[in-house]
């Protein structure tokens, strides 16, 4: 029932994005809603409670000005194959959300909202396919993120446990991240299915992130030219929701191992500009992504589960969440 509510929102925000000038009308475009949580894949509501995300991922044309941004970071313009425009929101919390007192020993209670821009790229190298993607986000963490308000809405539509601590979040500060991302496919086929698999480079900077991350990714199915990569599961950034339609039924599972070294993180280590609640963090977190994505006609749903090693000194075990999108082309 609370994942119902969590789609209803982002369709409702889907739906408030297709009404902008243009937009509706635009080419070669993808609208997705993507609702992350961890009672989707584990039964609790701790941690990394809650993410939604909506996003806007199009071709652009000849004249459109990622074009001429691409140029300014050293990339060709003309070979510049999607941009896209996110908007999300996040829930922090501990794992005993019914305690009022500051709970020292475990993560602190966050909401954070943000507008974000990605572009990327792909180019064919034979046997090789090399993508990479550059990432921007401009955001608050804080009270004005509405993280409490989110929370309680959601908790008591669905009624869940009353959340008590609220007091002890994070600060307000606006953040600005940066990333960038490249990953190495070697493209081939076992049997019937097409196959891809490769290493990954990537590297965050910013108040809210600071990273350097490597990973290893495995793609299998039908029509996997149709995908650009792999989702996104945060705080990583994948190949977005973008994908081209298309009469036949394609699909791909997929694999993915993530490990950053965490040099900031300010969910963890707190207010960067004043005192506020703040935990040891781990500098070493590994992700284990497993999934499916299915896509027909001008539609595309896919599901990950994710295990996360344990982010902070003290932490009594791992997290899980899951991942939904799901997404319509236009």
């Amino acid at each position: 029932m609370k994942i119902l509510e969590l789609l209803i929102v982002g369709l409702g925000l889907m739906s408030s994005i297709l009404c902008l000038p243009g937009i509706a009308s635009a080419a070669d475009a993808v609208l997705a809603v993507k609702v992350e949580n961890d009672i989707i894949a584990a039964d609790s509501d701790g941690h990394y409670s809650n993410g939604i995300e909506v996003a806007y991922s199009f071709v652009p044309d000849k004249a459109h000005w990622t074009r001429a941004m691409t140029e300014g970071l050293g990339w060709s313009a003309a070979n510049l194959d999607v941009a896209s425009y996110r908007f999300g929101h996040q829930i922090y919390t501990p794992d005993d959300i019914e305690i009022a007192a500051l709970i020292e020993n475990d993560r602190p209670y966050a909401g954070l909202a943000y507008a974000g821009l990605s572009i990327f790229q792909s180019r064919d190298q034979g046997q090789w396919r090399d993508s990479r993607a550059w990432h921007m986000d401009l955001g608050l963490v804080g009270p004005g993120a509405g993280g409490e308000r989110f929370q309680r809405a959601v908790h008591r539509a669905t009624s869940s446990d009353e959340p008590k601590g609220w007091d002890n979040q994070l600060e307000n500060e606006p953040f600005f991240n940066m990333a960038y991302g490249q990953r190495w496919w070697r493209q081939s086929q076992l049997g019937p299915l097409e196959l891809e698999y490769g290493p990954a480079l990537g590297a965050a900077v910013g108040n809210l992130y600071t990273y350097a991350s490597s990973g290893l990714g495995l793609r299998f199915g039908k029509g996997l030219a149709r995908s650009l990569g792999l989702p996104s599961i945060n705080p990583g950034y994948g190949s977005g929701a973008y994908f081209e339609p298309g009469q036949s039924f394609a699909w791909f599972g997929y694999v993915n191992l993530d490990g950053r070294y965490m040099a900031h993180n300010m969910l963890l280590d707190g207010n960067t500009f004043s005192n506020s609640h703040s935990v040891d963090r781990e500098q070493w977190v590994g992700d284990l992504q497993a999934g499916i994505a299915l896509t027909w006609e001008r539609w595309q749903v896919s599901f990950a589960s994710v295990w996360r090693t344990r982010e902070f000194k003290g932490q009594t075990e791992p997290d899980q969440f899951g991942s939904l999108v799901v997404a319509r082309a236009f």
